[in-house]
């Protein structure tokens, strides 16, 4: 006979996405807000009862807009995202949580949410989340007007930017600071670990991603459901341009969408109570949460430990390991940060589980700090029917700088005098970086950016004793050589700048 499960066991009872793609049957230019309430009633509806008056907690993840200081909303935005969501479901929670930025996020609150109903702190949550960029995007270049700001007042947990420490100084007066720059410093570090070609690389990424958009063209929510081959993807053509070496357009998340997905947690004496089958239920078997150090203090630029030890953690929790996986969402924003989890587990590019259960983010889309909350609703989408399976969902933020790793099955999980929900220590070991340096040195890692302007290359270097450091070349002959994408371990003279900007020129 099978023990009863503690009344203040966590369960997922309801998940809902909603997407809209411009001129299609339906569209209606919804606002950040509408996205996110269409899907947490469909969150509500997937729980087979009216549970809003049951949820005390609602949780918000930022959109893109609000993700930065410095950042911008065209139409306006609402001064309480939780409650202008929960408002539009007719719930009125106790709190409301406006998360941190990341793509863990979703994912992060789960574990974090699920604890707080194991220890009878919450009875009932919703995680929310929307983007619509891509409608934001076309009212702009229409010459539209809209308003999207709402004034809603009440308490609100504003849990900030989190941006400390995810980035060098140097960093930044090299002019590297956005996703695409420093993730191909990462990609080029891992094609320089391996002796591959640019144009062999290049094939690889494409054959990883080219089962992901199979997966997309047959979800209804993707934003780009196409499916396009590992030549297409990888072949460098006007459409296909490359953003920064080396990746071609099609191989980085797409922001432009209009999508929101929900997700409800419940403890299992609230389920019962609100008569929710128990088929429905998804158990939450682990979640772990790491953070890494900043970009160029990383030991190996071509891995993220705290990514790599999120995942590993988790499976200890559950005491299983990834061939009892039976599907898994990678969050995968660029090739290396799906490449950096597989290498670590031994998982093949071509695995027939399959690496994703959307169709990733440059296919399906990058909603956002959201796009995990769509994973594990498709996650919870797959264990309904499959009630032995486990999957995985691995949810990714910053330059790879936080990761939350979340494994969860139709298998009965008890919470009781048992941990699940578990952040990793950050690494101890780390790379010295320097700011301004002259004298020797070797490349260790590169891009170059294509600009309106003319190319912007930047290499990321070692010193003779060991030290990291950003440059940039002297002359044209340099970018030159980097153009011609095999740099690595060339030696090269650096002299710091007045402004701490380093430049430098090959020396062979």
């Amino acid at each position: 006979m099978t023990e009863p499960l503690p009344p203040y066991t966590p369960v997922i009872i309801g998940v809902g996405q909603y997407a809209e793609r411009i001129g299609e049957p339906g569209y209606r230019a919804l606002s950040p807000m509408d996205l996110a309430g269409e899907a947490l009633q469909r969150a509500i509806v997937d729980c087979g009862a009216d549970v809003a008056g049951t949820i005390d907690t609602v949780a918000a993840i930022r959109q893109f807009e609000i993700s930065t200081p410095n950042a911008k909303a065209p139409f306006g935005l609402s001064d309480n995202p939780p409650r202008s969501i929960a408002r539009r479901v007719g719930c009125d929670p106790d709190r409301a949580i406006l998360e941190v930025v990341g793509g863990q996020g979703p994912q992060k609150l789960v574990g974090e949410l699920a604890a707080e109903i194991a220890e009878g702190r919450c009875g009932m949550a919703a995680i929310v989340g929307s983007e619509a960029i891509s409608t934001a995007l076309a009212l702009m270049k229409s010459g539209e007007a809209a308003d999207w700001s709402e004034e809603v007042g009440g308490d609100i947990e504003d849990r900030g930017f989190g941006m400390r420490g995810l980035l060098d100084k140097t960093l930044i007066v090299h002019g590297l600071v956005t996703p695409i720059s420093l993730y191909a410093l990462f990609e080029n570090a891992r094609r320089a670990q391996r002796g591959v070609s640019l144009d062999a690389y290049r094939h690889e990424m494409g054959e990883l991603f080219a089962s992901f958009t199979e997966v997309a063209a047959a979800n209804p929510y993707a934003a780009a459901p196409v499916a396009h081959s590992a030549e297409t993807l990888a072949t460098v053509t006007e459409r296909n341009r490359i953003v920064a070496e080396p990746f071609p357009r099609l191989m980085v998340a797409r922001d432009q969408v209009n999508q929101a997905a929900g997700i409800i947690l419940s403890s299992v004496e609230k389920a019962r109570e609100a008569g929710i089958p128990e088929e429905r239920w998804i158990y939450i078997h682990a979640s772990a949460d790491a953070k890494e150090l900043s970009v160029l203090e990383r030991p190996d630029l071509a891995r993220s430990s705290a990514s790599i030890a999120s995942v590993q953690t988790a499976l200890e929790l559950v005491g299983i390991g990834v061939a009892d996986i039976g599907y898994f969402d990678l969050y995968s924003c660029f090739p290396i940060a799906v490449s950096n989890i597989i290498d670590a587990f031994g998982i093949a590019p071509g695995d027939p589980r399959g690496l994703t259960l959307t169709g990733g983010l440059p296919f399906f889309g990058g909603a956002g700090n959201n796009y995990s909350a769509h994973a594990i609703a498709e996650a919870a989408a797959r264990l309904r029917k499959n009630p032995d399976g486990y999957a995985l969902v691995g949810a990714n933020g910053g330059f790879m700088s936080k990761y939350s790793t979340g494994i969860y099955s139709r298998r009965p999980a008890c919470w009781e005098g048992t941990c699940r929900w578990k952040t990793v220590p950050a690494s101890g070991d780390k790379a010295t970086v320097v700011d301004g340096y002259s004298g020797s040195a070797i490349v260790e890692s590169y891009t170059v950016v294509p600009s309106a302007s003319g190319d912007r290359g930047a290499i990321v270097g070692r010193a003779e004793t060991g030290e990291r450091f950003m440059a940039v070349p002297s002359d044209e002959s340099g970018l030159d050589r980097l153009r011609e994408g095999e740099p690595f371990g060339r030696r090269i003279s650096v002299t710091a700048g007045e402004d701490r900007r380093n430049g430098f020129v090959f020396s062979d």
